[in-house]
């Protein structure tokens, strides 16, 4: 193996010195020259590997160094990015949770109130998700960002089940509205003239002194003032039950009966158009404004009964007025009152 290694590293001078000892020439030197020349070799050799394993060791700490950083650049640029979208979802989250409060609050101070029914309870809209090894897998996850992971899901579940329960709380209201759809339906709802914010309105319900008789006495609907011929609509749906009826007082007068318990009734009519039996919508035209009867000019006089009872008509005007109007309307009432009481 040696002369191999040996004549692998000749050059060409050493090959023709080697031939020439080789040829006899000085033949007591060759081995002297021999040796001198296998030593030499083998010095170079040795620092041909040694060149070679300083390269090698310096190779392997380089390379795994250089190889690391980028391993570790391409955490860190993961990390950030992970950051980001951390911080994106949580602000999403946010918007999703108050368009949640907001449908909440619509559903309990809108919907349920119009129809009646009770708020659904808190403590069923904020109930808590179960599972004792729910987020067991996450709990598991070896990063500094479990926790952050953790309590993303947590509000995801608490908004999941809140959806869930708003669905079941909109089902409930709408088998409400269509249960109580008829009864919508059979309230009266709006002006029996076409009035605007109530600006003709002459005398309202309550306590009054008696243009004919001159005592105070109960006024049982609201009287709206309008030129003879004025159209009269129905407030509600229902069935005529009275028309061109010539009532002590009321002169020409028709009542509508809307059932649950609803009456209205139109009087001091100069014709009724309508006719006993026929079913009529609300806003359908039933009669025209005129001055029969007790009447000192041409003008409605309204009325609604509720279960025997005659009411105060402007609680059945919310299709038509806003509340600022009913509570002026209602406080020049309370002041009329208080004036005739005294």
């Amino acid at each position: 193996m040696q002369p191999m290694a040996a004549s692998f590293f000749l050059n060409r001078n050493d090959m023709r010195n080697m031939n020439s000892t080789s040829n006899g020439h000085d033949s007591e030197k060759l081995p002297a020259l021999g040796s001198y020349k296998i030593l030499s070799l083998v010095w170079r050799a040795t620092k041909v590997m040694t060149l070679s394993v300083a390269l090698a060791l310096l190779m392997a700490m380089v390379y795994p160094a250089h190889f690391k950083a980028q391993a570790d650049e391409k955490i860190n640029d993961e990390v950030r990015v992970m950051e980001t979208n951390y911080k994106s979802l949580e602000k999403k989250l946010l918007v999703l949770q108050n368009a949640m409060t907001t449908i909440e609050q619509r559903d309990d101070q809108l919907y349920r109130r119009v129809l009646g029914v009770a708020p659904m309870d808190d403590a069923l809209r904020n109930g808590g998700v179960g599972g004792a090894l729910r987020y067991t897998e996450i709990r598991t996850i070896s990063s500094g960002n479990a926790d952050r992971i953790l309590e993303l899901n947590v509000k995801v579940d608490k908004l999941r089940r809140k959806l869930y329960m708003e669905s079941v709380s909109q089902d409930e209201v709408l088998q409400w509205a269509e249960s109580k759809k008829e009864l919508f339906a059979a309230t009266p709802a709006i002006q029996p003239v076409s009035n605007g914010p109530l600006v003709t309105k002459t005398s309202g319900f309550g306590m009054r002194m008696d243009p004919f008789y001159r005592v105070i006495a109960l006024h049982t609907g609201i009287d709206f003032a309008a030129p003879e011929g004025t159209p009269v609509y129905a407030t509600a749906d229902g069935e005529i039950i009275a028309a061109n009826a010539l009532a002590y007082g009321y002169g020409k007068m028709i009542t509508i009966d809307h059932g649950h318990g609803y009456l209205t009734r139109y009087a001091h009519l100069l014709e009724c158009e309508a006719r006993v039996g026929m079913h009529v919508k609300r806003g359908e035209r039933i009669a025209l404004v005129g001055n029969t009867g007790l009447s000192t000019a041409a003008h409605l006089h309204y009325e609604v009964i509720f279960q025997g009872t005659i009411v105060d008509p402007i609680n059945y005007f919310f299709a038509d007025i806003t509340p600022r109007v009913y509570n002026n309307i209602t406080h020049v009432s309370s002041v009329q009152e208080a004036m005739v009481e005294n």
